[in-house]
């Protein structure tokens, strides 16, 4: 489990000197063989969701081709944030070992606080507007989904 995290660790701070990105890396771990990997890119590539988590993510997926990580998991250099920890869930891995924790980041200013703060608010309360906008239509793509007879369950 160490290699594991020392590799994550070394991905954070590769892609820190090289001032790539933030200073965060991840890898996936299956059977004991890295098979997805991951660093912050968001400021390279101007991509608020490259993430290392989601990075990662998307380079097992690929690997495995499918979009569950099941038993499988991923080591990250720090606490995952809110968006990737939703990205986790949605991927199902068995685990998830972190090195830094989300107050450690804030600290260096990657403050999460505001987000997990705001994904607890009501609706009318949220500083970014985000407001229910029904209209009538007569092709609801729930609808379609629902009576669909070749959906993938996820």
């Amino acid at each position: 489990m160490k290699v594991f995290m020392q590799t994550a660790i070394n991905l954070a701070y590769e892609n820190a000197f090289l001032n790539h990105g933030g200073p965060f890396g991840a890898i996936v771990v299956k059977d004991g063989k890295i098979i997805g990997m991951g660093k912050n890119e968001v400021t390279a590539s101007n991509d608020p969701t490259a993430h290392a988590e989601v990075q990662a993510i998307r380079d097992a997926c690929r690997y495995l081709n499918s979009f569950q990580l099941t038993d499988c998991e991923i080591y990250t250099s720090c606490e995952p944030c809110p968006m990737c920890l939703g990205a986790i869930y949605w991927a199902r891995p068995k685990a998830v070992y972190f090195y830094n924790t989300r107050e450690e980041a804030a600290a260096i200013g990657f403050d999460d606080a505001l987000i997990y703060e705001q994904i607890s608010e009501p609706l009318d309360k949220r500083l970014i507007p985000m407001k229910h906008l029904p209209i009538d239509t007569t092709k609801y793509p729930f609808e379609l989904w629902k009576h669909s007879k070749q959906r993938v369950e996820y």
